[in-house]
């Protein structure tokens, strides 16, 4: 003797639910995928800029050259 009877409507909610939340677990995983490869790219691409920039060799100070302030008329 059954308890309670799970009418169509009960039936067919149920199954949407589920689907939704398949549908729900799947977008995740192609998200997260997403998100995954893109980091991975980002760092791919800092790794090549890194390699291509050098830092430029500076040119020694020039030694300190006294001020000689300049006249002018006026």
């Amino acid at each position: 003797m059954p308890i309670a009877k799970i009418t169509g409507q009960g039936l067919a909610a149920i199954a949407f639910s589920v689907a939704l939340l398949w549908g729900c677990l799947i977008g995740e995983r192609i998200e997260r995928r997403s998100a995954q490869q893109d980091f991975e790219q980002v760092l791919r691409r800092q790794q090549i800029l890194q390699q291509r920039w050098r830092p430029l060799p500076v040119s020694t100070p020039s030694p300190l050259i006294p001020f000689h302030p300049r006249v002018t008329a006026g």
